[in-house]
């Protein structure tokens, strides 16, 4: 992927459109997550209900502090290295949106390891919308061909680029009881 291609993925997400792009383990579908209108427009594609709430990657602890109450010490947890990636769910703050939540009263937060999810974390400055590249219930897009198999021309930019080593999705931990729920 180049520099070029990277910055067009940030531009759209600033503009509210939908990028998919390489995570860990598959292809994420991902957006600004204050934009209610590009996450529904996902949750649409996905045939995903609001009500099941969506994980949000940070490159950088203070991505994620807006929404979330956790503190400080707590937040170090999410930058541990673990042989799998690990999404935190967290005590969610009053400026979470409710779109990102869902029924629940936590936020799923991942520091992300992948690089180009990382640079985009990084590029547009703030946490990001991502949720496997798959329609509910089927298998999560591996590729770039898979991601326009599945939903056509519905996104609005696909980063071609290699997943990491992982085989399964992140783990999913309770930040304040550390149980494992995936």
């Amino acid at each position: 992927m180049t520099p070029w291609q990277l910055r067009q993925a940030v531009k759209c997400i600033q503009q509210g459109g939908i990028i998919a792009y390489p995570t860990e383990a598959v292809f994420g579908l991902g957006c600004d997550p204050l934009d209610l209108d590009a996450v529904e427009s996902i949750c649409s594609l996905k045939h995903r209900s609001l009500e099941q709430g969506l994980i949000l990657i940070v490159s950088r602890l203070d991505q994620a502090r807006p929404y979330t109450t956790a503190s400080d010490t707590q937040l170090k947890k999410l930058q541990k290295k673990t042989s799998r990636p690990i999404t935190w769910l967290l005590p969610k703050s009053d400026l979470c949106p409710p779109w990102i939540t869902g029924q629940y009263d936590s936020i799923a937060i991942r520091c992300t390891t992948h690089p180009i999810a990382l640079q985009l974390c990084e590029y547009t400055g703030q946490a990001l919308v991502s949720t496997s590249a798959n329609i509910s219930r089927h298998p999560p897009a591996q590729n770039a061909r898979d991601v326009r198999r599945i939903f056509g021309n519905n996104i609005n930019i696909i980063l071609h680029d290699d997943t990491g080593n992982q085989t399964k999705p992140s783990e999913i931990r309770d930040l304040i009881s550390g149980k494992k729920l995936r």
